[in-house]
């Protein structure tokens, strides 16, 4: 899987405003999803914006109609979206886009590749083909430890 470099003033998805009406391509936070999930219309893609304190285990299940998901990184040296993102791929098998915002920088990319994200925005000032030269750092061999593309570790492989 490889990651996608999003440019946010060319993003198709906007934030759902309180109150607006339903329109394709909207993110909406964990408490407007649970408010109007029974009545969002199945057939307009939508995201879902989640907060490095919120559980994706607890409405893993629930979330497998969104479209996207996107985790926040408040700082680079937060990591607790990089364990959502992990259990979002393995535990609830989310087949959607994972997208990393906020603090995130060129240095991250690998680790945002193993940890099951699909997409980053990078932070002003960061350059996209740095990140994708991060993204080949470790592609001859792979990782020494698994991830979430492939969960053995490197010992337990079979020899090519």
């Amino acid at each position: 899987m490889i990651i996608t470099f999003i440019d946010a003033e060319q993003d198709p998805w906007r934030v759902q405003e309180d109150g607006a009406g339903f329109a394709p391509h909207r993110l909406l936070t964990l408490a407007q999803w649970l408010a109007l999930r029974d009545e969002w219309p199945s057939d307009l893609a939508f995201g879902l914006t989640l907060a490095p304190h919120e559980d994706v285990e607890e409405f893993g299940a629930k979330v497998h109609r969104a479209a996207l998901i996107v985790l926040h990184f408040p700082k680079w040296t937060d990591g607790r979206a990089y364990s959502q993102a992990h259990l979002l791929r393995a535990r609830t098998r989310f087949a959607g886009q994972i997208r990393a915002t906020g603090d995130v920088v060129v240095d991250m990319a690998p680790l945002l590749q193993r940890c099951g994200f699909d997409a980053a925005v990078l932070r002003t000032g960061q350059q996209v083909s740095v990140a994708e030269r991060a993204l080949d750092f470790f592609k001859p061999q792979g990782h020494y430890q698994g991830d979430v593309h492939e969960p053995r570790p490197f010992f337990s492989r079979k020899a090519a």
